[in-house]
Formats: structure tokens, sequence, C-alpha cells
């Protein structure tokens, strides 16, 4: 029997989260996120729950993935107390602990263990989650003498009787067929969370299938029946994920699918406490996982996503801490990380639903990529279900800092997806707001010689505009017609190296001074109009061949490309360059395009906003998209 059904002396039991620590194949850096250590202490890790510290030690379980997040449980479940069990054979002490929202700390109990021969003790605290209304974790500690101390199977457990649940698995993928079979590996490689899945959904969009990967046998014969993977044309993201909904509603009895996606390194243990913590929740709810940064393993990307809905913009939740480094910087010494967040939706790199929720909001938007996860999530708030973004339930994914998709193709779904979200769920006339924002954003563009990224974000008006009758129809088309109008500018084409063109003209002492940032709204006025006063001119003929500067893709901002006539950008994913040229005739035409689209956007957006909401059922109906499975 596994871990979440076993029985002790105390009787039968619920794993809410197992302690873990890394697995032999994980990099030294993921350590602080298990275990926290001092620089003179180094435990010995010889299995997933098996841990001996050494003696004259004390090692803390106040990490990420180990301490228990109680507010949360308190604020969202059924559970009341929870029950820490653990074996422990040496000689030493466990102390729990917790903190209030403030991140103040609190000691709760403890006992002192001693064993002979190799049986070990059972040792087992309940602690209230009373205390936990705003924010708090509880911990334990281990202090050892002149003697080293193991501790195994630990876990924070619960005595309620929780309704038993099968889940599904649904991920996407297009062309990562590295990553998506290395996390089939770990679903499968992990007894306990193998236990626990009835079915994997693969949905496999790419032209590289995940069957021809040397080691997919080896994943499938993990698995076993619980793997279905379904080949099917380019659908984008939500394309994928629908098609894991899809399945899992019409031909499974699951209770609960997981979204994962595809380009992600996976701590397996994560789905099991997000199924758990749904499992217990006082009335149905999505549970989404935190991100952690997938190149700096220790690093906490995101802790929690709210949108905005002032501004229809997504951010980080009030009081969410980012790109935290428990490398640098322990749980206990973190104090923002200890008062309660709420989120409003959650990405999905990994992201659980129940099955009446999906059953009672629909299957997701025609998007393809971008905001699909922000909508459903919204749509199911209007229905009463809340998203809860759970720490200690986290996935090593790419963040979207090192991502091009401010400028890239991606910004034409960025802006027409957040178009069609605003009008289905906006409670404010967005108007001026979408006036004042859409012109700004596009004058920065053009100033920077963006104009592949402006050309393709007055298609996503067009397309908005023109209504929601063609949105399935262009799921498969749109992302070649997005690249079709991309290629004919400049600034789309990405080159390996600055390398490629000679040395720019200007010496970098000058670079540098051109590098720092206007700071007052008279000088930030005056470049402005110097910027634009510049790009009515004609260019350098030298500079269509040789740019002026090589620019950082961290320093490509208006106020230093505006008073360019070229220039290498790098991408920020380090992949390559592209060669900006000033065009004052592209300007032109692209800026009246600009502001004769924006105008008639403000002016359309009440039948806009009306002929959307009116369709929204259809969109997202079961029969919707079965049409598109089965074409």
């Amino acid at each position: 029997m596994t871990e979440q059904g076993k029985t002790n002396r105390t009787g039968a039991h619920a794993v809410l989260q197992r302690v873990i620590l890394p697995r032999g194949t994980d990099p030294v850096d993921v350590r602080p996120l298990y275990l926290d250590e001092p620089d003179a202490i180094h435990s010995l890790v010889s299995a997933r729950t098996k841990v001996t510290i050494p003696g004259s030690a004390r090692v803390s379980f106040a990490s990420y993935f180990n301490a228990f997040p109680a507010s949360y449980w308190k604020r969202w479940t059924r559970v009341s107390e929870v029950v820490l069990r653990l074996s422990a054979r040496g000689a030493g002490r466990v102390d729990v602990y917790r903190s209030k929202p403030n991140g103040d700390q609190v000691h709760l109990t403890g006992q002192a263990v001693r064993t002979e021969g190799d049986e070990p003790a059972q040792v087992e605290f309940r602690i209230s989650l009373a205390p936990f209304e705003d924010g708090g974790w509880i911990w334990f500690d281990v202090f050892t003498e002149d003697s080293p101390l193991e501790i195994s199977d630990a876990a924070w457990t619960t005595d309620l009787q929780l309704p038993p649940t099968r889940l599904s698995i649904g991920t996407t993928t297009f062309n990562r067929v590295d990553d998506c079979v290395n996390s089939l590996l770990a679903l499968g490689e992990d007894p306990v969370v193998l236990d626990a899945l009835t079915k994997v959904y693969v949905a496999d969009q790419g032209t590289q299938k995940i069957s021809s990967h040397p080691r997919f046998t080896e994943a499938a014969a993990l698995l076993g029946d619980r793997l279905e993977v379904i080949e099917q044309g380019n659908l984008g993201g939500s394309g994928g994920f629908s098609r894991a909904f899809f399945e899992t509603i019409e031909h499974s009895d699951v209770d609960q699918i997981m979204l994962m996606d595809d380009d992600i390194s996976l701590e397996p243990d994560s789905i099991l406490r997000a199924s758990m913590f749904a499992r217990a929740a006082t009335a149905p709810v999505i549970v989404g996982s935190q991100m952690l940064n997938l190149q700096a393993k220790a690093r906490l990307h995101s802790m929690g996503e709210v949108v905005d809905l002032s501004s229809f913009t997504w951010r980080a939740a009030p009081g969410a801490l980012t790109d935290h480094d428990f490398g640098l910087k322990s749980l206990r010494e973190t104090k923002k990380l200890h008062r309660r967040i709420d989120a409003t939706y959650n990405g999905w790199w990994m992201c659980l639903f129940p099955r009446e929720i999906i059953k009672a909001t629909g299957l997701p938007l025609p998007l393809f990529i971008k905001w699909d996860d922000a909508e459903y999530s919204l749509r199911a708030l209007e229905k009463g279900y809340p998203t809860v973004t759970l720490p200690g339930s986290g996935v090593w994914h790419m963040p979207w800092t090192d991502k091009n998709d401010a400028s890239d193709w991606t910004a034409y779904f960025h802006l027409r997806n957040r178009l069609i979200v605003a009008a289905l769920h906006t409670p404010h006339d967005h108007r001026k707001v979408l006036l004042k924002q859409g012109l700004r954003v596009t004058i920065r563009r053009l100033l920077s010689m963006e104009y592949s990224t402006v050309a393709i974000e007055l298609k996503a008006i067009e397309d908005f505009l023109a209504g929601p009758d063609r949105l399935f129809d262009l799921l498969p088309t749109v992302l070649p017609e997005v690249q079709r109008i991309r290629k004919q500018y400049a600034d789309a084409q990405t080159l390996p190296s600055a390398s490629e063109f000679p040395p720019p003209t200007l010496d970098a002492v000058h670079a540098e001074r051109m590098l720092r940032p206007p700071v007052n709204p008279a000088k930030i006025a005056a470049q402005a109009a110097q910027a634009l006063l510049h790009n009515l001119r004609p260019p350098a003929p030298e500079s269509a061949d040789r740019p002026q500067v090589n620019v950082p893709a961290g320093s490509a901002l208006w106020f230093l490309l505006g008073n360019l006539d070229s220039a290498t950008v790098s991408n920020p994913d380090g992949s390559g360059v592209a060669f900006r040229k000033r065009d004052p005739e592209t300007f032109r035409e692209l800026a009246k395009q600009a502001t004769g689209a924006y105008r008639r956007l403000a002016a359309e957006w009440p039948t806009a906003k009306d002929t959307w909401r009116a369709a929204l059922p259809e969109l997202t109906s079961v029969e919707s998209w079965r049409k598109v499975f089965e074409s």
C-alpha cells in the first residue's frame, strides 16, 4: 500500500505532503529547496524520503518543499489540524516551529529521540491550524548530539477521511521531445505518484514525434495503459490542453485533471500535493503550482499572479515575492514569504482542475497561446470557483523574463487575446485605456524600429474586431500568416551574432552615454520629440549595411534606438541578433495605420464586447472543440 493510504499505530491517515529530498540526478543547486543546512553541515541523503543528520548539528526542514503552508490549508480546506509523522533512528531531538504572517517564528513543541538497535522510533506531533488565517508555515528542525540521527518517511498528514480521487495528467508538446519524455519518465519513476495516476494524455502537435525518442519506449513501459498519445495538427497550447480536457470529460471518469507544460522539469510530489489540496477543499477550487526558475533552480520566479481588471494586464499578486533565491535567503529568513497571497489565475505550466469545474465552466477558448489560462480562471471565478496558487507545489520552467515574447510573433497573440479576454470579462469601459496604452506602445515600438511587431499588432486588432466567428478557423492558420507578415521587415530576421556585420560606427563611450535613460518628465518629453523628428529624416546611407551600435537585449529601449539609424539588438534568450534599420516611410505608414486602428477599436468596443460575450458559450463548448478534433 502506498503512503497515500498507509496505516500506522494511530490508524488510517491521509498524507497531505511528503517530506522529500533531492533525487540523485538533481543538481546541487536545488538542495536549499529541500533542506536548510548551515554552511559547515552536509546531511546524507540516501533516498527520496530518508536523510541522516550528522552529529553535533542542527538542520531545518523550513524549506520550500518541506515546510507546510498552513495558512493556505486553513483558508481553503476542511483540515483544521495537521499531524507530522516521521520515523527517527539515532540520538537527537526534533522540534516543531511555526511562523506568523510577518515572518516571526514560534516554537510549538518538541521531543528527544534516542533509539537502540535498528528499530526506529515513531514520532508524532499534532498542530492546530487555528492561528494561520493570514499567513504562516509549519516546519521541524532536527538537533543531534555526538551521533547522527536518521529521519525517514516524514509526512504532514490528516486524520480526516478524504474522498478517493482518480487523477489524470494532460500535456501538449510541439517538438520538445526531450523535455516531454523526461517528464513522462519522472511520472513513471515515482511509485507513489504513479499509483495516484489514472491517465496521462499527451497531445503531440509537432513534426518531431515523441514516439521516436530513444527513451519513449521506457517511459511508455513505466506508465503502461495510463499513457495515451494523441497526434494532431498544431493548434497551440489552447488546442493541446483543450484536447486533454476533452478526453478527460468525454472518455474517462477521472475526478481531477492536471495540465502541465512540455518544457518543464518536474518535481513529481507537487502533483500529489495539488491533488490532496483539491480533495480537502471545502468547495471546488482550481489548484495552481508555483513557477521555479529552470535556469537557476533555487529561485522561485512566480509566487502568484492576478489580472489587473482596471488596466487588463497580468502581474504579480499583491504581496507576492518574485525571483527569490532560496540559495541566498532561506524561508525562515524571508519575512515576505510568510504572508498568504491570493491569486486570480495560475499559469498552465502546472495547474489542477476538478472535473465539476470543467463541466460547469466549459473548455478553454481557442486562443492558440497566451491568455487562455487567465481567461479560464476568470470565467471559473464568475461561476464561483476560485484559483489557489499553492506554495510547496512547484515546477521548474523557463521564466518569461528570458523570452522574447514582447516583440516576436507572440506579440500578435498577446494583443489579440488580451482584447478578447477584456471584452469578455472586464467590468470597466476600457476604451480610453486601450487607446492610450495602444498608441503609447506603438510609438515606442516605432521609435525602436520594431516595424514587424507593429504590423502584426495591427492584424491583432483587425482580427479582434472581425469578431468570434473565425476564431476556430484561425487556430491552424494564423501563425503562418503572422510569420509571413513579419518576414517583410528586417527587424524580424534573426542572425547568429553581431559578428555577421562590420564593427559599429559609434565608439563604446558614445554608446554608453546614449544608454542613460531620461529621468524626469521634461527630459523624457524632450527626448521623445527629438526621436520623433529624427525618425522623419532620411537615415545615413552607410547605416543600411553597418550598425551604428550593438545593443544588448536589456538596453533596447526607445530613448536609445529612437535616435539611431540602425543597430543590432540581441534576443533576450541569447539565440542571436536582429538588425534593425530605420525607414521613415515605413514609420509614417505604420503610424498612420495604428492611429486609425486604435480609433476604430475605441469606437467599436461596446459592440465588439457584446458580440464576443454572446459567442462565449459556443466558443468553449465540448461540441465546438469536437468538430476541431474530428476534422
